[in-house]
């Protein structure tokens, strides 16, 4: 750690020598530096990126470092990746930062220094708190309106006390406060919109009527069609929340399950397209409706159906063919297929195939020890189901892909019976096993032929699928 410090501080040296305090720049004059370290690379570059489209290649030398001039930075949001993760970088004119990441804990690694270094470590900081409180989150939605209500206000209120104190103290500019203000809110306002889904699914209580007619005047204050959130992931989620709030609605109470997937999904189609007028932002939101659909609903009928819908409404002739692609991959975990073969590890460090894990009658889950609530309730939920179903197979699959970090997270816990593994290669389990949500479950029989792919431990009605 010594040895890092002083590399970073003689490299931001370096930085600091040419855009020093007292040195002047003229008015047309947006010379920018992007350097730092990466600890535990995973591979030998760092990407630059404007909105999601690589601007720079940044290689990592010997000494796994890294150091860019940009002649011409314009003022702005960027993001840097060293893959598979990301996170955002604000620059102003003449900004100078480096940055210091370890791959192995990505986010709460990242420290920025050099000009421009208080309003990024600001949002990290805030990025973090958020993280903290969707951690414990899990269990808060099943609180009544009124518990549910303090416990989010309360956590608004103190992380708007932060943000108003930075503000104050930096004094950063407007473009800058409307990425940290929208940090703020779009996060508050995600959770809102979740509640009603969330609480009626997991206690079964639908909550709707009890809600105050001034719950959603949130969103009479959002500029659905900014631009600048195009790309900005706590918008996007937030919208994505949203629609399928707004879809949800009592008019297909009569309808059956699967008919009532699709009719809610084209809905929600439909309301992208009267509601935002920004091309961008309403492709976007296409393809997150489109993707989520067809991860929900594995009817070939009725996919075609909504596929048509969205092929007629979305300009992304791009992500037209992703969409497909994905389609594709469901349709190979329909009930009855095999489920693709995939590597796992056991605690032992040893490769193991799905296959020569499944023995009998098998459920598979997921979990990481970036939600540590979920990590424990999963579980629970699985031990008394354990009790119930001893023909059954538990397999805890962990995502996460650092395995002393994974063993200790396990040691922290007794789960006598569940079998642990973890995702050799995550990104090859993703793309077989369509999984983009950690609350994924998929159940299989003695063969590894798929009963279900595509349901969840909490979901009041999963027990049936067991019996």
């Amino acid at each position: 750690m010594h040895n890092l410090n002083v590399r970073l501080l003689l490299s931001l040296s370096l930085v600091l020598g040419f855009c020093s305090c007292n040195k002047k720049f003229k008015d047309d004059n947006f010379t920018a530096y992007f350097g730092g370290e990466v600890t535990n690379p995973t591979n030998r570059y760092v990407l630059f990126c404007k909105d999601s489209e690589v601007i720079d290649t940044i290689p990592l030398n010997e000494d796994n470092t890294f150091f860019k001039t940009f002649d011409s930075l314009a003022p702005g949001l960027y993001s840097f990746k060293h893959e598979p993760e990301y996170q955002y970088v604000y620059f102003d004119k003449n900004d100078s930062l480096m940055v210091r990441i370890n791959s192995q804990d990505f986010d709460e690694s990242i420290i920025f220094c050099g000009r421009g270094e208080e309003k990024n470590n600001f949002m990290m900081e805030l990025y973090l708190k958020n993280e903290d409180d969707k951690n414990k989150l899990f269990e808060v939605f099943d609180y009544d309106l009124q518990k549910f209500s303090s416990n989010i206000d309360s956590s608004y209120k103190s992380k708007e006390t932060f943000y108003n104190k930075k503000k104050e103290e930096l004094k950063w500019s407007e473009d800058f406060d409307k990425y940290a203000k929208a940090s703020l809110d779009f996060f508050h306002y995600s959770k809102k919109e979740i509640y009603p889904i969330v609480h009626q699914m997991r206690t079964g209580e639908n909550i709707e009527d009890k809600l105050p007619k001034d719950y959603y005047d949130f969103r009479n204050n959002i500029d659905f069609n900014n631009a600048d959130f195009t790309n900005f992931s706590p918008f996007v989620r937030y919208l994505s929340n949203m629609m399928n709030n707004v879809a949800t609605d009592k008019e297909f109470a009569n309808v059956s399950e699967i008919d009532k997937a699709l009719e809610v999904n084209i809905k929600k189609l439909n309301i992208a397209d009267t509601l935002f007028k920004n091309e961008k932002i309403k492709n976007i939101v296409l393809n997150n409706i489109a993707f989520t659909y067809l991860l929900e609903d594995q009817n070939i009928v009725n996919n075609k159906k909504f596929l048509d819908k969205y092929h007629s409404l979305s300009t992304d002739k791009d992500q037209h063919n992703e969409i497909v692609k994905i389609g594709n991959a469901i349709q190979s975990l329909k009930t009855g297929n095999a489920l693709p073969e995939v590597n796992l590890v056991d605690v032992d460090g040893k490769v193991q195939s799905i296959r020569s894990i499944i023995k009998k009658k098998t459920v598979l889950f997921f979990w990481t020890k970036n939600l540590e609530s979920h990590l424990v309730a999963v579980h629970k939920k699985v031990l008394e189901f354990q009790k119930k179903h001893p023909d059954y197979d538990f397999v805890a699959i962990c995502v996460d892909e650092n395995q002393a970090k994974w063993k200790a997270s396990l040691a922290n816990y007794k789960f006598k019976g569940i079998k642990e593994y973890r995702a050799d290669d995550f990104e090859d389990l993703k793309e077989k096993w369509v999984v983009n949500k950690i609350h994924r479950t998929i159940l299989t029989d003695q063969n590894g032929k798929i009963d279900n792919a595509f349901v969840s431990l909490f979901d009041l009605k999963f027990e049936q699928h067991l019996r």
